[in-house]
């Protein structure tokens, strides 16, 4: 989402390149062309000029050591500010109460509906919660089934009482169920509107009344732009909700929302939505996008997401078999696997510093594994156990029955056997 941002700020630091130190003048430039970067992301005026006026504020008369460049440092002060502008740290969801209850508002077509199932599939895979969805939408039809749908997917109860047409009162049912069943958390979708308007106002006003949410989480659309501020303020000035969910933040818009939303309505980013699939749900962390705003990368995130796949007993089944040189196709399968699981490969690679920009144009699929799972599928059980076996008839056949090219085949086999140089390589270096 930040390409564009990211090069326009990296262009307007090299304004700053070869200056022996940062004077009035020479960061003027450079901090008029951040602000014109800003502005082009589609980041609220006001805020712009705010955040602009206060880096200008803190790199004048800031005393540049010799071993650092008057551009490395306004990056750091920059680095830091665009941190500060997103909120500073992550904030945590309130999840006091029994059941804790979690409000969904936004507009039609935001994501609402979808997030609610995310949110469901991260408290209950992450914080180890028995969570209940209710489907209080009673104008789309749709938007119930969609629920029930997603709901079966993350393995979360949905509540549906079919012929209850009053939200409020059926938000009020599904809290009483929640609380019977002792489930921890009740996550309750709300109709949308395609515009903002006094009827739903009302009706998203009395059903958080009602059932006094922990938790209001407003679900915005960051590919509106500054249409996503200015809705988050009209429903903060209603709602007075108590963070944000930004969806689509994996897609090509600008970026604006995500800087501006926190300086405008005062509320803080608490989730975003970074894909279509159930865990493309991940905490905001101001100080992790101001990193890769800046092309720094999110090694942080990169090692969490690792972390989370990571399984010790079977990592130490592997590392016996590395040293005993006996990893095979069966391992490497099970390798990839892992892989999949962490997220799409373009979001893992951009988490790498300096990939960002190396993959701009580079369209990295998420089915760049499907060829070499295809070519050991078409293996036999004992060619898989086996790397060494396979001769030339072999090697035929598996290109046959993968649908693939023996130079493939080929190809994938140095691959595999470079793979297992290394971790053996790896393997006695931890040794020694």
């Amino acid at each position: 989402m930040f390409d564009n941002l990211s090069e326009r700020l990296e262009r307007s630091f090299k304004i700053l390149k070869g200056e022996g130190r940062i004077t009035e003048i020479n960061v003027a430039e450079t901090v008029k062309d951040i602000r014109k970067a800003l502005l082009e992301a589609d980041v609220n005026y006001k805020t712009a000029k705010q955040f602009t006026d206060t880096v200008k504020e803190k790199a004048i008369g800031q005393q540049v050591l010799t071993a650092v460049r008057p551009g490395q440092l306004l990056v750091k002060i920059t680095h830091d500010e665009l941190a500060s502008l997103m909120g500073g740290e992550a904030v945590e969801m309130n999840l006091k109460g029994n059941p804790a209850i979690i409000l969904m508002a936004g507009l039609q077509g935001s994501g609402k509906t979808t997030h609610a199932a995310k949110l469901a599939n991260y408290l209950k895979t992450k914080k180890g919660k028995k969570v209940m969805l209710a489907a209080c939408d009673v104008y789309r039809p749709a938007a119930i089934e969609q629920l029930r749908v997603l709901g079966e997917q993350v393995g979360a109860k949905v509540y549906d009482a079919e012929n209850e047409k009053d939200p409020v009162k059926k938000a009020k049912d599904a809290v009483t169920e929640a609380r019977t069943y002792g489930y921890d958390v009740l996550i309750v979708d709300t109709a949308g509107r395609l515009a903002i308007d006094e009827q739903m106002m009302q009706e998203i006003a009395a059903i958080k009344n009602a059932i006094q949410p922990s938790e209001t989480l407003f679900v915005v659309d960051s590919m509106t732009g500054q249409d996503a501020v200015n809705t988050a303020r009209e429903f903060n000035e209603r709602l007075d909700f108590d963070g944000v969910i930004l969806t689509k933040l994996d897609g090509d818009a600008r970026g604006g929302a995500a800087l501006s939303i926190r300086s405008v309505v005062q509320k803080p980013i608490k989730f975003i939505g970074t894909g279509e699939k159930m865990d493309a749900l991940d905490v905001f962390h101001p100080a992790r996008m101001a990193d890769r705003i800046l092309g720094m990368g999110d090694v942080v995130s990169l090692v969490e997401r690792a972390q989370e796949q990571y399984d010790e007993q079977e990592a130490r089944r592997l590392a016996k078999k590395i040293a005993k040189n006996q990893f095979d196709f069966n391992d490497f399968l099970a390798q990839l696997a892992q892989i999949k699981k962490m997220g799409s490969m373009k979001d893992l690679m951009g988490m790498i510093p300096g990939m960002d920009k190396a993959l701009k144009n580079v369209d990295i699929s998420d089915d760049a594994f499907k060829p070499v799972e295809a070519i050991i599928s078409s293996m036999t059980p004992y060619e898989r156990t086996h790397p060494e076996c396979l001769n030339g008839s072999r090697k035929d056949r598996i290109a046959r029955g993968s649908g693939t090219s023996i130079v493939e085949v080929n190809r994938f086999l140095k691959q595999f056997d470079q793979t297992s140089k290394m971790m053996r390589k790896v393997q006695q270096m931890r040794r020694r």
